[in-house]
């Protein structure tokens, strides 16, 4: 008897433990990178980054991709960095070594066109890009995982729930991947009919200026709180591209489905949109010179502030509402807060021109790439609470614009011009 009450409280114990210890299988699932995971940082595209930013940096190094960039550069959660860039012959997608000097990994030539598009990081550094015709995922080293065809060019990917990949192309195909096994969840969403799969460069050449031939222009949005996607559709035979809602259903039969249409952005968006943190508002650059503020439930204006110039890039947004407008030729620098019925400007900065989306870094450090007199750039450091210079770092021998600034989760900062240069700092 005594043994027999041995043998059951031993096996009452190790129930116990593996009731306790559920299904561990979520660590090992795909999750955005604690670096700068892809081009506007999260899913949200918010340009922000939780840690504390160094407010004082030094240039550590400068190299070329020997070729032209459009894209942000990805920051991984250890030391790598990733490039898309567009060259004219040998390696275009190359990962470095942001804290050795932009040591080379690897490197490997990817079908060309589709430099607007920025790779994705993963958490365990893995690589997520796209080509025309083709969504390609690469582990640590250049081999590829896997490869599956879609209708068109991706648009920067983006890490939905652990384990699951969006990709939305530059002609409507909407689609789920398997970040693992590389198979599509579900059926894929077309939002435009009668596109020629067998045509995947078709408009390419009208998405970097936001033309009407490339239907879906910028990275969509995606906040998990809510499953909903926002993206901008420029439909055919339209004067203007719209705002379309998706909402993104796990588990479910059809996983994506299309919720709302909405034109309330007056002379349709420009750029990618922002989701809030909490996902509830879109804020979105109109062609009219407002930055708008969307209800995600049901694509209706919340507000919109007058910007008197034309952002060409999205703003970037903290958590508690902090708004940066977007940048671009003729920008200023404007700080507006969210106050729900209505958009505050805080501060205007009419003496710095931004020709970046502002990254913000913590509380009280953001980084953009203004001008500097009539033909230099450089890396500005300013208070994102009202607009204060804090430091400003010439960018050596800057030729074309700038892509934007990525922040690492060791704080170094890198950024990179259209002809290709990219600039990595460290803190001071």
């Amino acid at each position: 008897m005594f043994r027999r009450s041995i043998v059951l409280a031993a096996t009452a114990l190790i129930t116990a433990a593996l009731a306790g210890c559920g299904n561990t299988d979520s660590w090992v699932e795909a999750h955005a990178s604690s670096g700068w995971a892809a081009q506007y940082g999260d899913a949200r595209n918010s340009s922000y980054q939780p840690n504390d930013g160094a407010d004082s940096l030094r240039l550590e190094w400068v190299r070329s991709v020997k070729g032209e960039l459009a894209a942000q550069v990805a920051l991984g959660s250890g030391s790598y960095l990733a490039v898309n860039a567009q060259t004219p012959a040998g390696c275009s997608l190359m990962v470095w070594e942001a804290d050795n000097r932009a040591r080379q990994r690897w490197c490997t030539r990817l079908v060309q066109g589709g430099g607007f598009s920025s790779p994705l990081f993963d958490g365990f550094d893995n690589l997520y890009v796209g080509q025309p015709g083709a969504i390609i995922s690469f582990p640590p080293t250049q081999w590829i995982r896997w490869r599956q065809p879609v209708i068109g060019m991706p648009t920067t990917p983006r890490i939905l729930t652990p384990g699951h990949l969006l990709v939305v192309t530059h002609l409507g195909q909407v689609l789920v991947f398997d970040a693992h096994k590389g198979v599509v969840d579900g059926s894929p969403l077309d939002l435009i009919d009668g596109v020629d799969p067998k045509d995947p460069e078709r408009g390419l050449a009208d998405c970097q200026p936001a033309h009407a031939r490339c239907p879906v222009a910028a990275a969509p949005a995606f906040a998990e709180q809510t499953g909903i996607i926002v993206l901008s559709l420029w439909e055919p035979d339209t004067d203007a591209p719209v705002l379309v809602g998706l909402r993104y259903r796990p588990g479910q039969n059809p996983v994506l489905t299309r919720e709302w249409t909405s034109d309330a952005v007056s002379g349709g968006p420009l750029a990618s949109p922002v989701l809030s943190a909490d996902g509830s508002t879109a804020y979105v650059n109109g062609r009219d010179e407002h930055l708008w503020a969307i209800d995600t439930a049901d694509g209706t204006p919340k507000w919109s502030v007058p910007l008197d110039y034309l952002a060409q890039t999205p703003p970037s947004v903290s958590p508690d509402g902090l708004i940066v407008a977007g940048g671009g030729p003729g920008a200023k620098l404007v700080g507006i807060k969210d106050a729900g019925d209505k958009g505050e400007v805080t501060w205007t900065r009419d003496d710095v021109e931004p020709l970046t989306t502002s990254s913000q870094s913590g509380t009280h450090v953001a980084y953009a790439v203004a001008r500097d007199g009539e033909d230099a750039q450089a890396l500005v450091v300013f208070d994102p609470a009202d607009g204060r210079t804090v430091n400003s770092y010439p960018l050596p021998n800057a030729g074309g614009w700038p892509v934007g600034v990525s922040i690492g989760q060791d704080r170094r900062v890198v950024t990179a011009t259209s002809e290709g240069r990219v600039y990595g700092f460290a803190p001071a």
